[in-house]
């Protein structure tokens, strides 16, 4: 074992309480895993090495996100089909992004991304989602969404990004599907994920099993404010909170991509 691993004074208890009420929050009011805060606060604060962190970021998912769905689906916000549906398309799309890692150009990808992102944002902020509206399950709807859970698994598995930053803004924009209900069935879709994941991490032995768990049980405190407070915002304020959300992401994606582009 490493000694990342075995060394206490490696896990600062505090900054690791600390990433967990951050994350929590962030993803019950976003619908997303919290792995896109969770793994660059573990390498810059706990000073993990980046695939620790990943690994570790993955499982501490797993409690954060099983309160998320509570606190949705306790007042009808989660559409259960629909997750599963997107859950069959990501882990073919995950598979397949994890086979092209060494055969596509990350670097090129990853601008894409921030591209698509940048204009996602820049429809957030001018459309305004309904509560009141409903995804109909015909041959179609069923068709796009299994290809937009493929599409998520599969920059998953090439940029190591959380599929709630994809499917939430993608369920609104596209399916039509109300906010809140998007965010519920987001973290639905990535309970078995972030499961199956953490349960390959484990056996690679690339999962500080402490620092997990202090970041996901402390996620769970604040996860079910976080779904409060998106329950609680209009549709047009928590879209746009969302959209400035995304934009803060994109500046940080920008500048790893910068890095990146030097380093290669």
């Amino acid at each position: 074992m490493t000694d990342e691993l075995e060394t206490e004074h490696r896990r600062p208890i505090f900054a690791l309480i600390g990433i967990g009420l951050l994350a929590g929050f962030l993803s019950g009011m976003f619908g997303i895993g919290g792995g896109i805060v969770i793994v660059p606060l573990l390498v810059m604060l706990a000073k993990f090495p980046r695939r620790l962190a990943a690994g570790t970021s993955l499982g501490a998912i797993v409690p954060a996100a099983l309160v998320g769905v509570a606190s949705y689906a306790a007042v009808g916000n989660v559409d259960w089909l629909v997750a599963l549906i997107l859950v069959v398309g990501s882990v073919v799309g995950a598979q397949v992004g994890a086979h092209l890692l060494h055969r596509l150009p990350v670097l090129a990808i990853r601008w894409a991304f921030i591209v698509f992102l940048a204009a996602v944002a820049v429809s957030l902020f001018l459309v305004v989602p309904s509560r009141d509206a409903q995804l109909e399950l015909a041959v179609l709807p069923i068709i796009g969404l299994v290809v937009l859970g493929f599409v998520t698994g599969v920059l998953s598995g090439i940029l190591g990004v959380g599929g709630g930053i994809i499917i939430v803004p993608m369920l609104i924009l596209l399916f039509g599907q109300s906010d809140v209900v998007a965010k519920g069935t987001s973290l639905a879709m990535m309970i078995p994920t972030a499961i199956s994941g953490t349960i390959g991490n484990l056996r690679r032995k690339n999962v500080d099993i402490v620092a997990s768990l202090i970041v996901g049980l402390s996620a769970c405190v604040t996860t079910a404010l976080g779904a409060a407070a998106a329950i609680a915002l209009d549709p047009r304020t928590a879209s746009i909170v969302f959209a400035v959300f995304l934009v803060l992401l994109i500046v940080r994606l920008v500048v790893e991509a910068v890095k990146q582009g030097r380093q290669e």
